[in-house]
């Protein structure tokens, strides 16, 4: 990870962390950057539903256009419709702002390339030494040479038409509900799903520029398990807040992860012929659970670091068609580059409506680990995940979970924070020991 860029683009508070010069100059770097490989340089720009969204929208195109590329704005719409039009209509870049599913003040740039994915490390390290002055400052153009904004709600369009276009069943007669956060996907998901035939349902669905994943969404998913059950709905799916990850919720309130999708989703592609070398790509956070439910089955599966960018090179580097995190980021590589909430969903209820089931019935067959996640805002992530002290507990605990359980303690790579993640074989034995780790980093000083 960069100074700036972590695993999922740069982020910070709005105007603390990142700031609107920020952004301004990152514009001018990728305009001039990539107008020079095309004088008719053309980048994308999305953004979420957070009120600081607007001030980065207009500051990377004033950066783009102020060195003579042009910038088409897509405005509130997913990162998963940024990289389907950045590869599908020949764009050079793709932008877009947002910062997932942390709190509305919180905001981030992504950037996407021509294959939409993730921006290649090596050019958002050049971004890094602009940012912090160690390359010569890049001219504004001038005259005719000055960008063009331009209004382009029509890659918007083109992408919900693509995901319509998906499913194989319809699916009429299903009472579908979506929790959109608050977010990217309020314009997106129910239009798709209505066109396709379901009685669709929505909450948080009225964004106000502070409200984004704020008690709802797919990291609040307590509010759309009760929603589904109070309302006999057949299942119900959550998207976080720029709506390119998922997590579902069946007939009786059950959460379905990311493990579970991968599993449901797996099975089916393997019965259909459609699991590239029967191999799924997951992540170190996967529950031990879900292995085990492979291995039954004959699937195969390799693990890589945490984060969908990470995710995406291995299925690309080995020709895979399936792989995703716990959180939800599923890439389909059939249909896309990056994770994909909406397409997700699609996904999963077609496996539902064809095998003419429910989704508690798909995931009866797989027995998850407990497993306990606790996230510790501390002011150095790096250092506390160095200390000594700290690596001493982990490693007691690692030697008495012995071969049945695990711990995972790692910094997050978007926010300023450490995770503890310990699987047992009960929940108590996670709630102990996690909490072992989290009093040492208090003790040690380093928590917020």
């Amino acid at each position: 990870m960069g100074k700036y860029f972590g695993t999922d683009g740069f982020r910070g508070e709005a105007n603390i962390g990142l700031t609107a010069d920020h952004a301004f100059k990152i514009g001018k770097f990728i305009g001039y950057y990539f107008k020079m490989k095309n004088p008719n340089c053309r980048i994308v720009i999305g953004k979420d539903t957070r009120r600081s969204s607007y001030m980065f929208e207009y500051a990377i195109a004033a950066g783009i256009t102020a060195s003579g590329a042009d910038a088409y704005l897509l405005h509130v719409t997913s990162t998963p419709s940024i990289s389907y039009v950045v590869r599908t209509e020949q764009f050079d870049l793709g932008v877009m702002i947002s910062a997932s599913h942390n709190p509305y003040y919180d905001n981030g740039i992504k950037l996407i390339n021509d294959s939409g994915e993730k921006l290649e490390e090596s050019v958002t390290d050049m971004i890094e030494d602009y940012l912090d002055g160690k390359i010569k400052e890049i001219p504004y153009a001038t005259r005719t040479d000055i960008g063009r904004t331009v209004d382009y709600f029509a890659g918007r369009n083109r992408y919900i038409g693509y995901l319509i276009s998906i499913p194989m069943n319809s699916f009429k007669g299903k009472k579908v509900a979506l929790d959109l956060a608050n977010g990217s996907a309020f314009q997106i998901a129910k239009s798709v799903f209505d066109a396709l035939g379901a009685e669709t349902y929505v909450i948080n669905n009225a964004p106000s520029g502070s409200n984004i994943n704020d008690n709802a969404g797919s990291t609040h998913i307590e509010v759309l398990r009760k929603y589904v059950v109070e309302n006999n709905m057949d299942i119900g799916f959550a998207y976080d807040g720029d709506a390119d990850r998922c997590i579902a919720v069946d007939e009786n309130g059950k959460v379905v992860d990311g493990d579970m999708i991968l599993y449901i989703c797996g099975k089916s592609m393997k019965e259909e012929g459609k699991l590239k070398k029967d191999t799924v790509v997951t992540t170190v956070m996967s529950n031990l659970g879900l292995y085990k439910a492979f291995d039954k089955i004959g699937i195969k599966y390799e693990k890589t670091d945490v984060g969908d960018k990470n995710v995406q090179a291995v299925i690309a580097k080995n020709d895979y068609s399936l792989g995703g995190e716990q959180s939800g980021h599923i890439i389909f590589a059939k249909h896309a580059n990056t994770g994909d909430g909406v397409l997700t969903s699609l996904k999963i209820m077609d496996v539902v409506v064809s095998k003419k089931t429910t989704l508690g019935e798909l995931t009866k067959e797989v027995e998850l680990f407990p497993q306990i996640l606790r996230n510790v805002r501390v002011n150095d992530k790096n250092k506390c995940i160095a200390d000594d002290d700290i690596k001493k507990v982990a490693k007691d605990v690692e030697t008495k979970l012995g071969s049945d359980g695990r711990l995972l303690l790692r910094a997050s790579g978007t926010e300023s924070v450490v995770r503890i993640m310990i699987e047992a074989e009960d929940k108590n034995t996670c709630d102990t020991y996690s909490k072992l780790i989290e009093d040492e980093i208090i003790k040690k000083g380093y928590a917020i």
